[in-house]
């Protein structure tokens, strides 16, 4: 395997296009490229058997970089650590990165288990709903218009590696799960059946609506089925992330 390059200058072009890559939400839509910074999400991508484009070190990181890290592929990069800081969107930068070339998206899989998010704006909720589906035995994440970008950095971080185990897809119309050939079931805060009491159909899709309005006139429509989870303790209502956490787990458990 070859050596890998050097760089030291903070104006060349990969280290301007990591940076664009690494603080603009979506500049992954134009580039098809995501940018994995730190080991956890680097050891999940090769976990799911996916390879990176290029591999990006730390000159300090480099020496004490485990092998599959090193050898994950051809086009490997070392950096000091001033212009991977300069790269880096977290506070404490990490001794590595992957750049990744994205997949094609496609459209949503028929008849595939689906978690499908309307609206909603929060990046950490988005991740942590992914990580569920992924647990859960999801296939899919369908995400509408208007939802936080599936393969933003903070997406991704909150997401700790449940991307490359899942179809994603997003930009999508209510109109364009017309065709998905499975149920769609719908969250609520005050109506439809307890889910502890409900018949959970599978495959099915679950529909997670925007924080604060909740799931759209035209999705609940669409659904065969209304949902909501018993809340003894008498909140208004729970966080997304957490609901969507129970509903795919009481899927899972009961299929």
């Amino acid at each position: 395997m070859n050596e890998p390059t050097h760089i030291t200058s903070r104006d060349n072009p990969l280290l301007k296009r990591l940076r664009v890559l690494a603080q603009d939400s979506t500049a992954y839509r134009k580039q098809g490229q995501v940018w994995l910074e730190g080991d956890h999400l680097c050891r999940a991508l090769l976990a799911r058997g996916h390879r990176p484009a290029t591999a990006v070190f730390s000159e300090r990181y480099w020496p004490v970089a485990p092998h599959m890290l090193r050898d994950a592929c051809d086009h490997r990069v070392l950096v000091p650590e001033v212009l991977m800081a300069g790269i880096s969107g977290l506070e404490s930068p990490a001794g590595v990165g992957f750049v990744w070339d994205l997949p094609d998206a496609g459209g949503p899989q028929p008849g595939q288990a689906a978690v499908v998010l309307d609206r909603l704006q929060d990046a950490g909720n988005v991740g942590s709903i992914l990580r569920s589906a992924a647990a859960m035995g999801f296939a899919q994440v369908l995400a509408l218009k208007g939802t936080a970008a599936l393969w933003s950095p903070k997406v991704l971080r909150a997401g700790m590696g449940a991307h490359f185990a899942l179809h994603l897809v997003e930009g999508l119309a209510p109109e364009d799960l017309r065709d998905l050939g499975v149920p769609l079931l719908v969250t609520s805060s005050h109506r439809g059946d307890f889910l502890h009491q409900a018949a959970l159909p599978w495959p099915c899709a679950w529909v997670l609506g925007h924080e604060g309005q909740g799931v759209g006139p035209v999705l609940e429509a669409m659904a065969s089925q209304s949902v909501r989870i018993v809340q003894p303790g008498g909140e208004e209502s729970l966080n997304v992330a957490a609901a969507a956490a129970i509903c795919l787990h009481a899927s899972a458990a009961a299929r």
